[in-house]
């Protein structure tokens, strides 16, 4: 039966989609204290306290999750039509020009899963996955994330060397960056001035020489209008700052450009089972 109502969905007007995606966003911070404890810790942690940015926010997850029965199961050309424009495109043209291998960070941002799809218009790209806790999902998972030229690679050792090889072959690769890794794949770096345990492996595809570097998100625009596709370059390292740093603060200005649209209630501060102290708490 769910899998039947995410194919009725992915049917529905966008503009739709995310008036009763706004709903969902405020029905779960009304029903869930963790989720809006989280929500709102976080927020306040990067210095945004103001009520607009919070409702935006709350509207913003919701609408995240409705969606993308539309952005995955749609036939590939309708979903990449809402795409409105991309901003940034010369960075993609000048890396693939240099036959560099492109590294696409996405986070937690606007519609991420865009992204992938508007990439994969116009070149292979491999994106890194995690199995979904719910069995149920990994088939629509599969079909909607998969097909064309969207490889899926596992988050295991098999899908690591599936995205070196992509970036060997001159391709692209995604990665959910602030995504909390599991034991042994991470570090703790800062991450709007708290520690966060941070996925390496983004710091060192980056690191790899030939490589391009690219932050991405998909913008939301209002009234269900489509969204626009804005892309960054991984800005240089400061003095004595580690790579997991430096993406992390990559991460923080591209959020900052767009603060609503960001998946605020994530718990991106938690520790991982058997993962290394947080250094905050040994203090």
């Amino acid at each position: 039966m769910s899998r039947l109502l995410i194919r009725a969905a992915a049917r529905l007007p966008l503009p739709l989609l995310h008036a009763l995606g706004a709903l969902l966003g405020w029905a779960v911070y009304g029903l869930s204290p963790t989720y809006r404890r989280h929500l709102r810790e976080n927020l306040d942690a990067a210095g945004y306290r103001d009520a607009a940015t919070r409702r935006a926010a709350v509207a913003g997850a919701g609408r995240m999750l409705a969606e993308l029965p539309a952005v995955w199961l749609r036939p590939r050309a309708e979903a990449t039509a809402l795409v409105r424009d991309v901003e940034g495109r010369e960075l993609i043209d000048a890396a693939r020009a240099a036959g560099q291998g492109i590294v696409f960070l996405t986070p937690h941002l606007g519609c991420f899963e865009i992204a992938a799809q508007a990439a994969a218009a116009e070149f292979p790209i491999t994106v890194l996955y995690r199995s979904p806790k719910l069995a149920w999902l990994q088939p629509l998972i599969e079909e909607g994330r998969g097909g064309g030229n969207v490889r899926l690679a596992r988050a295991d050792l098999s899908g690591v060397r599936d995205i070196v090889g992509a970036l060997a072959r001159g391709e692209a690769v995604g990665i959910l960056p602030d995504q909390v890794p599991g034991e042994g794949e991470g570090e703790w770096a800062e991450f709007f001035g708290r520690p966060a345990y941070t996925m390496t492996l983004g710091a060192k595809l980056a690191a790899r020489p030939g490589t391009a570097c690219l932050l991405v998100f998909g913008e939301r625009l209002p009234g269900g209008g489509g969204y626009v596709v804005r892309l960054r370059p991984l800005p240089p390292g400061e003095p004595g700052e580690s790579g997991v740093r430096r993406m992390n603060r990559a991460i923080e200005a591209l959020i900052r450009e767009c603060p609503g649209q960001s998946l605020w209630g994530y718990n991106r501060y938690k520790r991982p089972r058997r993962a290394p102290a947080n250094p905050a708490e040994s203090r």
